[in-house]
């Protein structure tokens, strides 16, 4: 069976850049085993700050890492105490001189880890799992989002019989190279047990990789909305005068001439819709 492929991993080089930017021969698996050491100290270290991502960049003498928060304030701390204190913990860690970049998001409500957290910690805080589910849909696409889905599976409720449930709103289209889907996991602790959130959000499409998201045109999004294009008729004719003309070659118009329909003989017409043949002159009743 075919599974769903990650949405990040999908994109990587097309739209989606890595967070960690560097290049080593030798010593790649010192370098690979410190970014990870490095991401899950700020990952615990900044567990309140509403974290969304970290980038590392390497040169030969220093790492630079790009912090995104959605709160910089906790980060950065009265008069840079706690930046410049994170940066010596990191400096003793990684053994190598450590720049700090502080970056802030506008839109939390955009990015997928920092609503999978949100969800996470209102299921902590016993809060029902539909609600947080609905409440952060909404929120997100309040924001301008085309499309998010929410996925929570575990013991939810209480249950004793663990389940999954999920709730989408809008577009998500995983096979779409050049739509911007952001992708993340949390993890909630409940009494019960572990719940997991999963959630997917698209930001619009990217048509070059270095510009922002941009959204569909507006007539694709009317016919996305259950618009339908004008066709023909379900009844297989275009109804109107043709019907007789397409009636005398034996097609699905309205039969020209007199046509038994039922015991009754009717007049002649050029109604649409299926009909027999015409120019076959009167029937007898039956």
């Amino acid at each position: 069976m075919g599974q769903k492929t990650h949405p990040v991993g999908l994109r990587l080089g097309i739209i989606r850049g890595w967070n960690s930017k560097w290049f080593a021969q030798r010593n790649f698996a010192d370098l690979v085993a410190s970014d990870l050491k490095i991401k899950r100290y700020v990952t615990q270290r900044l567990e309140n700050a509403g974290l969304a991502n970290i980038e590392i960049l390497r040169d030969p003498k220093k790492v630079t890492i790009d912090i995104h928060t959605s709160r910089p304030g906790i980060v950065i701390g009265r008069k840079g105490i706690e930046v410049d204190k994170l940066r010596e913990e990191l400096r003793l860690l990684a053994n190598t001189e450590i720049t700090l970049n502080i970056i802030e998001v506008k839109k939390p409500e955009l990015s997928a880890r920092l609503v999978a957290d949100s969800i996470a910690r209102q299921l902590e805080g016993r809060i029902s799992f539909r609600r947080a589910m609905k409440k952060a849909i909404g929120a997100t696409m309040k924001m301008g989002a085309e499309g998010i889905k929410v996925q929570c599976g575990g013991r939810l409720g209480g249950a004793e019989i663990a389940r999954t449930e999920k709730y989408k709103d809008g577009r998500i289209p995983l096979h779409t190279l050049r739509a911007d889907i952001d992708y993340s996991t949390s993890t909630a602790h409940t009494a019960y047990g572990c719940i997991g959130v999963k959630v997917w959000i698209c930001r619009g499409e990217i048509l070059d990789r270095f510009a922002e998201p941009v959204k569909r045109p507006e007539d694709q999004q009317q016919n996305q909305q259950g618009e339908r294009p004008r066709f023909r008729d379900d009844r297989g004719g275009r109804g109107g005068d043709r019907g007789g003309d397409r009636g005398r070659r034996g097609g699905g118009g309205g039969g020209g001439g007199q046509h038994q329909q039922r015991g009754r003989i009717r007049k002649p017409g050029g109604g649409g819709g299926a009909g027999g043949g015409g120019d076959r002159g009167p029937q007898q009743a039956q």
